[in-house]
């Protein structure tokens, strides 16, 4: 055959290393023309809250998403004169009631602004209004654009079981005591059968905050109720009150395939799992020590970790930020939340 028939494939591939060298050349001698993403991303993102969620408004001048979460690049502010600055402004829905006067006059483009509520539907109000205001959703519920749960449970290597000693049945901690709730009714109904220790303001019995585990943690079951039933609600009634303080949780919440995609089937008990509440608390009142510890078996595995620091939670969006869709605003807010 010819000699020369490889020729212009040596040729094109000649050319094309040469054009690869050119090209990586051309970042190494003016690393600036990369890409504008990567020059932008850079820059800290900027995240202005423009009320803070909570009474109490904790200092933001330092890098505390890198310094407390080890999360770079990324400026909390509660300063609204930086509004042009901001790449998110974050609305908490508890300070927004009042109506739209609360809102920034201006918006500036490219801008997204976040709705952030930790209540359930039925403690939020005026919803409405609020339609086609926000880009992003920040709730307890796991199909937020920013999902922040009020705990969750972490692998744990070295995590070891630890029951701490009890000396009574059944606790439950509540402040604000409805008849008309759900979690009342059933407290009523199975109050029949078993003896439950009340703490809370609504008992006039208010525990202190160092002494809200210790009194807890005495007891072997505590009544986990939702002020209200609704998907993913699932507060720190249960992460704190039960799990951090090492008892069982009795829940009354949302169904229990919900709570196990939280927490192992086995660590808690449901109230629905019983026909009434005189066989739950027979089931309670009768349960043996082998038992009752095989409820503990998540803790040779996991251990609880809590979201109490609302600069967590907002510091959580920088972590979100290159994944959020951006352009698009919820054009019915109530019905999202209501769904």
């Amino acid at each position: 055959p010819p000699k020369n028939i490889h020729a212009p494939l040596k040729t094109l591939v000649t050319a094309g290393v040469f054009v690869t060298i050119l090209w990586n050349l051309r970042f190494f001698l003016n690393p600036s023309k990369g890409s504008g993403e990567d020059s932008k991303r850079r820059e800290p993102l900027v995240i202005l809250v423009w009320e803070w969620p909570s009474e109490q408004v904790p200092d933001v001048s330092r890098d505390v998403c890198h310094e407390l979460y080890s999360i770079p690049g990324c400026q909390l502010t509660t300063e609204r004169q930086l509004l042009h600055q901001a790449n998110v402004v974050v609305f908490p829905h508890s300070r927004l009631q009042p109506g739209q006067g609360k809102l920034p006059k201006e918006r500036p483009p490219g801008q997204n602004w976040v709705w952030v509520s930790l209540e359930s539907p039925s403690n939020t109000r005026a919803l409405a209004a609020w339609n086609q205001t926000f880009n992003w959703v920040m709730t307890y519920r796991q199909d937020s654009d920013i999902f922040i749960p009020y705990g969750k449970l972490v692998p744990n290597q070295s995590a070891t079981v630890n029951i701490p000693a009890k000396t009574n049945l059944v606790s439950w901690v509540i402040s604000n005591y409805h008849r008309t709730q759900k979690r009342a009714e059933v407290y009523k109904n199975l109050s029949r059968y078993l003896h439950v220790n009340i703490y809370g303001k609504a008992n006039n019995k208010p525990l202190c905050k160092d002494c809200l585990l210790p009194t807890i943690s005495k007891s072997k079951f505590y009544l986990a109720f939702e002020n209200s039933i609704h998907r993913d609600y699932i507060t720190e009634k249960l992460w704190r009150n039960s799990l951090l303080a090492g008892t069982v949780p009795v829940v009354l919440g949302p169904p229990r395939a919900n709570y196990e995609q939280f927490i192992p089937a086995d660590s808690f008990i449901h109230v629905n799992d019983f026909g009434s509440l005189e066989e739950l608390a027979t089931f309670l009142k009768t349960m043996n020590s082998s038992r009752y510890q095989q409820f503990f078996a998540w803790q040779r595995r996991f251990s609880v970790k809590l979201y109490s620091d609302w600069r967590e939670r907002i510091c959580a969006i920088c972590t979100a930020y290159p994944h959020l869709p951006h352009g698009r605003l919820y054009p019915d807010l109530q019905s999202w939340f209501n769904s």
